[in-house]
């Protein structure tokens, strides 16, 4: 099935992603722009968990709280088998959900560094 166009509305929804994210503990947030690059998606949102349960739970959470808000389904579900690194490709965002040692081992960040790394406002309750 070939991958439908963008939207153009993916930073609200990378947003979302790692708000959501961050409900279920997710650790060290990273959002990327590559717009610029030329790349399969306009926004990557990279996230970490300390075990294979946290990946889904946030993975998990994410899709079905975007499915209930918005009716937002995603294109495209990787790592329902491992739990090692899942992804979520809702095209205009790929949402990376990285076990924390296979973060440290396929470095994502470092391989699209050419990418723009947005701020991302700390909303969580002090």
């Amino acid at each position: 099935m070939p991958r439908p166009p963008r939207t153009g509305d993916g930073l609200a929804l990378a947003q979302e992603a790692i708000r959501l994210a961050r409900d279920k503990k997710a650790s060290d947030p990273v959002l990327l722009d590559l717009r610029e690059l030329q790349a399969v998606s306009d926004y990557f949102v990279i996230v970490s968990a300390a075990s294979e349960v946290q990946v889904k739970a946030i993975i998990d959470h994410i899709e079905d709280s975007l499915r209930e808000s918005s009716g937002i389904r995603p294109w495209h579900v990787e790592g329902r088998e491992g739990r090692q690194w899942m992804l979520l490709d809702y095209i205009d965002v790929v949402v990376h959900v990285f076990h924390e040692r296979t973060r440290e081992y396929y470095l994502l960040e470092r391989l699209w560094g050419d990418a723009r790394k947005i701020e991302i406002a700390d909303t969580r309750p002090a």
